[in-house]
């Protein structure tokens, strides 16, 4: 039996409509994990599909740190002006800032990270790994594993979320996409530091 309580809760922990919950809470047998498991997945393969939507709205979210000493700037866009404008989306913008303001990446993913700088990182891999000793089949898994590791650290999409370390900043984006039925993209960002 599935109570309108049940239903509401799910829908208060998922952002998912009303019947969407309640077919989730069938399709789990009333448990209320499974049905947000259910529709976590749901979510994820509507993101997917709006990932080619074009994402022509948005807003650019200013950061500065305490002190004043480090301040990033970050344009989010979205699909739709009534999007950009509500409390969830303006949250991931500014969450975003913040994760560049403490994490300093280098480019939005991977995809974005100038290739001179990927092929400097691969040729000190390259280097240290040879050192090793190790068989030239094992050299190359070293340097993927390393640069894997590179991308991490380099890429904003790539890194653990600052206040989520078990997930990424993209599972954090595709997440807030999924409740806001559209596509939500980061655009680009700059980050000053003083001195820097």
């Amino acid at each position: 039996m599935i109570t309108a309580d049940i239903v509401k809760e799910l829908r208060q922990r998922s952002g998912a409509g009303m019947m969407e919950c309640k077919r989730a809470l069938e399709a789990a047998g009333g448990d209320l994990e499974r049905a947000l498991d259910e529709l976590r997945k749901k979510g994820a393969a509507g993101v997917a599909k709006r990932a080619g939507r074009a994402a022509t709205e948005g807003v650019v979210s200013a950061y500065v740190h305490l002190g004043g000493k480090i301040g990033v700037l970050i344009e989010v866009d979205c699909e739709t002006d009534f999007v950009a404008r509500t409390d969830e989306f303006q949250a991931l913008a500014r969450q975003l800032a913040m994760q560049v303001a403490a994490a300093d990446p280098v480019a939005v993913d991977r995809a974005s990270v100038p290739a001179e700088v990927v092929e400097r990182e691969r040729a000190i891999y390259e280097s240290q790994a040879r050192e090793t000793g190790k068989p030239e089949a094992i050299v190359e898994k070293i340097v993927v594993g390393k640069l894997e590791k590179f991308y991490a650290d380099a890429a904003l999409l790539e890194q653990p979320f600052i206040r989520d370390p078990d997930r990424r900043v993209r599972d954090i984006v595709d997440e807030t996409a999924a409740k806001l039925g559209e596509n939500v993209v980061v655009r680009r960002f700059v980050r000053f530091a003083v001195g820097a």
